[in-house]
């Protein structure tokens, strides 16, 4: 054996000694999780509606567990920065990720990554904030049926409006577009927010919005709500048909969310996190708070979330082909 070789095998036997010494100390603080305050890192601005939703369940978990859950909102390129961050931490239950669907939109978005997400392991599914085809109220249309045949009287005449390219509002509304075969013209905003006001002003003809930002909109009446792009009715606009329902199938989308943590995290951490999540969704007192949200409360095991994640990955990318949007 070469001198390089058996150098080689020592470090390699040293490591080896060093995580078997290190075993009954990592199996002593699993024990004890969690014995320190949980940073939960929102990847998006405070106040926004994935900020809202993640600030509920984290004081409910907080609660259960006994610990505080600080909640760091870490925004920018498509909740890339915040994702990055996690994927980067410590793997000892302390950082969680509050995610949203933006994770399986931008590897296709982006050429460049400054993670994977194999750098990530699921914890579970929380939450959907539904989407919903809103139309602004000088569009002579009151249902799906009657949009449809309006914006194919007027090809490439009316525009829609998303929170940015490449964000679920856009990809859902260019979704729609292409299954009813509408011609319309893409609008980005730089947030809900602007966009909404301009659809409720009549400056823009429709969106594919999510139910909690044009919530208030549609209950003043500043604009039209046709149906939910979910697979059944939201509990919040129960008279509101899906698009299924309208005879648009096939074209389901929502405003996902759910929680990971750096990949090697340990199954036990991963377990206790998941079950507390678990908890959290089915307190009555959670679930009434997003109820007034308009979301949806999920739940799901690390094992669901992981295939539902493999699934969204792969038909988002054929969608984000399709429009030939890039962010890099």
């Amino acid at each position: 054996m070469t001198a390089s070789r058996t150098s080689s095998l020592r470090r390699h036997l040293l490591a080896a000694a060093t995580l078997a010494a290190l075993a009954p100390a990592i199996a002593l603080a699993e024990a004890g999780y969690p014995s320190k305050p949980i940073t939960l890192v929102v990847p998006f601005p405070p106040g926004g509606p994935t900020d809202l939703v993640a600030r509920v369940i984290a004081q409910q978990m907080g609660q259960q567990m006994g610990q505080t859950f600080v909640v760091e909102n870490r925004a920018g390129a498509n909740s890339n920065i915040g994702a990055a961050y996690v994927a980067k931490a410590a793997p000892d239950g302390y950082t969680v990720l509050y995610n949203t669907s933006a994770v399986t939109l931008s590897p296709a978005l982006y050429k460049t990554m400054p993670y994977q997400l194999g750098d990530l392991a699921p914890v579970g599914l929380t939450a959907v904030v539904p989407l919903a085809l809103v139309v602004a109220n000088n569009v002579p249309a009151n249902n799906v049926k009657e949009f449809i045949a309006y914006a194919k009287a007027n090809p490439g005449k009316l525009s829609y409006g998303s929170a940015g390219n490449g964000n679920v509002t856009h990809l859902g509304a260019f979704q729609f577009a292409q299954a009813t075969g509408i011609d319309a013209v893409h609008v980005p905003y730089k947030g809900s927010a602007p966009a909404d006001v301009d659809l409720a002003a009549g400056q823009i003809q429709f969106m594919t919005e999510t139910v909690n930002s044009v919530m208030a909109f549609v209950k003043d009446k500043r604009i039209k709500m046709l149906a939910v792009t979910t697979p059944k009715r939201v509990s919040a606009f129960p008279d509101v048909p899906t698009l299924a329902e309208s005879g648009v199938p096939g074209t389901e989308v929502g405003a996902w969310q759910g929680m990971m943590v750096p990949a090697k995290t340990p199954a036990s951490i991963v377990e206790r996190l998941n079950a507390e999540m678990v908890k959290a969704l089915q307190n009555p007192q959670v679930q009434a708070q997003l109820a007034k949200q308009g979301t949806e409360v999920l739940g799901s095991s690390p094992a669901e979330y992981a295939a539902y994640l493999k699934s969204e990955t792969a038909r988002w990318a054929k969608v984000v082909k399709q429009t030939g949007v890039t962010l890099d």
